[in-house]
């Protein structure tokens, strides 16, 4: 057994496969369910575990993904974003690699403990933090070598396709059927959800794959989780608030950083429902909170030690105050800054604040009872998902 962040993890009693489905809101799960899309899936209701839970906030890729794999929330891992301001520097910097990660892994700590793990990330801005202290494979579809790309039998695929995610998930594959993993971790990209809404025949052709090849872990005797880092929602309303800022207050009053901005900008244009603050010394931050709370779709306005509080935050990694927009709506900092040419005639689909925090939360196996009446009855976490999976699932 291991122990990580006030938790204990057993070794795994059956090969075991966490996947983290990146985007995958629940209304694919009712959607794909309903029209036959995910047949295997569907069967986790009867034979295991099919439910919700929590991601962590802000509801982005890293944060998440690392909270996933360390059983914490930011406020223990350190990574609150993808993209943040060095405070000390003013430099704006993302995050590509494990340099601020304050936590070991669960997947790191098992592979020192003798058992055989591996990670695989469609992603290669998540690999360095996955990969942190693992001894084991770990390797990016978007970065895929000669070799792997010979294990699976096909050419590493475009970063801006669906294929990035199934290519890892057939990685994962045969690193499973050849004995080299005991303890998987997948990480897909949510390049499908955020062009394509549930019902939607991109959406439905991705799932469908996915089922598939969930299927294939599952008749090889894998014990299989899946979760998600965040839902998705269409943000037909947008505010550049740094460019709000500066007709209230004064060009320069005040900087507004995009947390979700990383290299896939052609997915959200650097646009999500939480941003960060940071005001001029001279400039009232009260005010600016007030007038920026006034603006329709604003859904929230938290100074510094209310949103590290409320959202389990770093503290000192935080800004002077954090904004969320609404299920509906997504927020920038200035006009200027934002390529949404990469939509390509798309609806904005977008993710990062709290409407996007419920998450599929399921397992191959049925849960023991002490794991079941848990899992009723109280605050379940995307990040709870390695504790069900090695001991809660039977």
């Amino acid at each position: 057994m291991i122990e990580l962040n006030g938790r204990g993890y057993r070794k795994p009693e059956l090969p075991t496969v966490v996947i983290c489905v990146d985007g995958f809101d629940p209304a694919y799960v009712e959607r794909g369910i309903a029209d036959g899309i995910l047949p295997t899936i569907a069967g986790f209701a009867r034979d295991g575990w099919l439910g919700t839970a929590e991601a962590a906030m802000p509801t982005f890729t890293n944060p998440n993904n690392v909270s996933i794999v360390t059983g914490a929330p930011p406020a223990v891992h350190g990574i609150a974003g993808n993209y943040y301001l060095d405070r000390e520097t003013g430099r704006e910097i993302m995050i590509t690699d494990d340099r601020l990660m304050r936590s070991a892994t669960i997947l790191g700590l098992m592979s020192q403990a003798g058992v055989k793990v591996a990670a695989v990330t469609a992603k290669d801005k998540l690999r360095r933090m996955l990969g942190h202290g693992l001894d084991g494979v770990c390797f990016s579809s978007e970065c895929a070598a000669t070799e792997i790309e010979a294990m699976v039998g096909r050419t590493r695929p475009d970063m801006y396709s669906a294929d990035l995610s199934l290519f890892a998930l057939d990685a994962g594959l045969r690193l499973f059927a050849s004995g080299a993993a005991e303890l998987l971790y997948l990480s897909l990209s949510d390049f499908i959800q955020h062009g394509h809404a549930p019902g939607e025949a991109a959406a439905d052709s991705f799932h469908r794959g996915l089922d598939e090849r969930v299927a294939r872990f599952v008749e090889m005797g894998a014990v299989v989780a899946l979760t998600a880092d965040h839902g998705m929602n269409d943000k037909p309303q947008v505010i550049f608030l740094e460019d709000e800022l500066s007709a209230w207050f004064g060009l320069g009053a005040a900087r507004v950083i995009c947390p979700i901005t990383d290299p896939f900008v052609r997915h959200h244009g650097a646009l999500g429902s939480f941003v960060r603050v940071y005001a001029r010394v001279d400039h009232d931050i009260p005010a600016m909170m007030a007038a920026t709370m006034a603006l329709p779709g604003v859904a929230g306005v938290y100074d510094r030690a209310t949103a590290a509080k409320r959202f389990e935050l770093p503290y000192d990694l935080e800004a002077d105050f954090v904004v969320l927009g609404d299920a509906a709506t997504a927020i920038g900092a200035a006009g200027t800054e934002h390529d949404l040419s990469g939509l390509a005639g798309h609806l904005l689909r977008s993710h990062g604040g709290e409407g996007e925090q419920l998450v599929p939360f399921m397992l191959s196996r049925p849960l023991s009872g002490e794991y079941r009446l848990r899992a009723q009855t109280r605050r379940l976490r995307n990040f709870d998902i390695f504790d069900y999976a090695l001991y809660g699932a039977v």
